[in-house]
């Protein structure tokens, strides 16, 4: 069976962000800027890298802040055009039109919960997932490597990362089959499992490639850890029928869910700019 391209990406943007309050009660967690990008810039411009044409966004209330984003900021470019400003600094975040959709997640009910309410959309094609708050930095990007690989194998593929024995209770954990170079079948996917009963250290990460047959997984999926619909457990159950592949990433994640990983990652990418980095690498020196 050939194996169908990868067109459409979906972001679940839906979630709270508690654990960033009080600066998310009316600022999306996904807009949070990594130096002067918002976190949502850096997942879409990766799709975009990777050959994405069409990105799903599942929102919540609040939300609305990522769809103006994504949309032409007509008062703004018009002033900064009669200021004789460039206006190259915005092409990112002007999507085509029929190149964005946008769907409402009701109900806070889990990641899977989030993808499920894209099924429409999706249809009856493969699909890549990016969770925003998973940073990733790598040339090429975290989703383009998956797909070089995805082309390869098809089926379901996910991103994998080794982590340390005392962390697997915090993730997805994959239970490994053959392994080459990179690429590590998945026999079996475990969410949060008790310390000492990990199946392996390989986690699963906030990228995702997956096959429409996922959706009706979903849609008897029973919550699962958390009280939660779990993407997790629904890929599980894919196992077996179809191809399924974890693929460890070739560079550095963060964990922009988290305070910590939040800054790391913004004196990681400072680091890297001309403009920036002598004056942040100065700073950073005089303290350490």
């Amino acid at each position: 069976m050939p194996i169908k391209p990868l067109r459409k990406a979906v972001f679940p943007v839906g979630g709270l962000g508690t654990r960033f309050l009080p600066a998310t009660k009316a600022l999306p967690k996904e807009m949070l800027p990594v130096v002067d990008r918002p976190l949502i810039q850096y997942a879409v411009d990766e799709a975009l890298e990777a050959g994405i044409e069409q990105m799903i966004f599942v929102t919540g209330r609040g939300k609305s802040a990522i769809e103006d984003h994504f949309d032409i900021a007509y008062e703004l470019e018009t002033t900064m055009a009669a200021r004789g400003k460039s206006l190259e600094i915005l092409d990112a975040t002007r999507l085509k039109p029929g190149a964005v959709a946008y769907v409402r997640q009701q109900e806070p009910m889990g990641l899977g919960h989030a993808v499920w309410c894209a099924r429409d959309i999706v249809g009856d094609e493969p699909f890549a997932v990016l969770l925003a708050d998973d940073f990733m930095l790598g040339a090429p990007g975290c989703l383009k490597q998956m797909v070089k690989a995805y082309n390869q194998t098809g089926g379901n593929m996910i991103c994998a990362m080794e982590v340390a024995e005392e962390a697997t209770d915090k993730y997805g954990i994959i239970t490994p089959g053959a392994r080459d170079g990179a690429l590590t079948e998945v026999k079996g996917l475990v969410e949060k499992p008790k310390r000492g009963t990990s199946p392996s250290n390989l986690a699963v990460i906030g990228r995702y490639i997956l096959q429409p047959e996922v959706m009706r997984v979903l849609e008897g999926q029973e919550a699962g850890a958390g009280g939660e619909i779990q993407l997790t457990d629904a890929m599980a159950r894919m196992i077996g029928s179809q191809p399924f592949h974890g693929l460890t990433f070739d560079g550095v994640r963060y964990d922009c869910g988290d305070k910590a990983g939040f800054i790391q990652a913004n004196i990681a990418v400072a680091l890297t700019r001309d403009d920036i980095g002598p004056a942040v690498r100065e700073f950073v020196a005089g303290r350490c």
